[in-house]
């Protein structure tokens, strides 16, 4: 059995880890250098590091940051946030990074997906959609830090993110990020048995138990948060103890 992966994710403002509640409110949480020292000494299994202020001169900030990052952390660490082009996916590669994230910009053009997959490789690419569930019960994928709906359904845009090349989708729901209220199941265990790829599930982890049940029920390949590890709230090891008591296979 494969082991299930635990991923922090720290979101990037001015060079500054942040964090909010539904994608707002948003409050300084540390330098992303040293957090992502202290998630890797305690046993994280990745990191992802979003830039969730990207422009132009943005981006070569951060290039800049994943230089950093790669020189101080020894597990893989997937980066995101403003990327456009095959150029921008490469110069942040060539910095260090493991893997980029892709999210607006591929909702935009799709064939993104192909382009960067055809010369970096799918293993390279990791598709990231932010949707939220509308009051018929459809989940409508979004773009721009969750601020534009679009016409695309999360389900055919995850499918087709997998056609594309895709290597990993990130889902994040817009409804639970940030509350601690557990993530919604049975959407992961959907796209879990429409999808060949790895599925990693980010929105709502407040407990032991919403982990847990989002990498079992919810079949999750792994399970990214914020919040609980940013203040300290359910240390890494604690949680990774917890998960194979559980009878969850992951990596102590």
């Amino acid at each position: 059995m494969l082991a299930k992966r635990i991923i922090p994710c720290l979101d990037i403002r001015d060079g500054q880890t942040v964090k909010g509640i539904n994608f707002g409110g948003l409050r300084t949480v540390g330098d992303p250098v040293e957090l992502g020292r202290r998630y890797a000494d305690e046993g994280a299994d990745e990191l992802v590091y979003l830039d969730i202020s990207a422009t132009v001169e943005g981006r070569r900030t951060f290039a800049d940051l994943v230089s950093r990052i790669a020189r101080r952390i020894d597990i893989p660490f997937t980066v995101g946030g403003g990327i456009s082009t095959v150029e921008d996916a490469g110069r942040l590669l060539l910095a260090g990074a493991d893997k980029v994230t892709v999210n607006s910009a591929a909702v935009r053009d799709p064939r993104l997906i192909d382009a960067i997959a055809g010369r970096y490789g799918s293993q390279f690419v990791v598709v990231a959609i932010d949707a939220r569930r509308d009051e018929t019960g459809r989940w409508v994928v979004t773009t721009h830090g969750g601020r534009q709906a679009t016409d695309r359904e999360l389900f055919a845009w995850a499918r087709e993110a997998q056609e594309r090349g895709a290597g990993e989708i990130l889902f994040t729901s817009m409804n639970h990020d940030g509350t601690k209220s557990g993530y919604p199941c049975e959407t992961f265990a959907r796209l879990a048995a429409e999808l060949s790829i790895p599925v990693i599930a980010s929105g709502g982890a407040g407990t032991v138990e919403h982990i847990a049940e989002v990498l079992t029920v919810g079949r999750a390949d792994a399970a990214l948060a914020a919040s609980i590890f940013h203040y300290g709230e359910i240390p890494i090891p604690t949680l990774k103890s917890a998960l194979h008591e559980r009878g969850i296979a992951v990596r102590l």
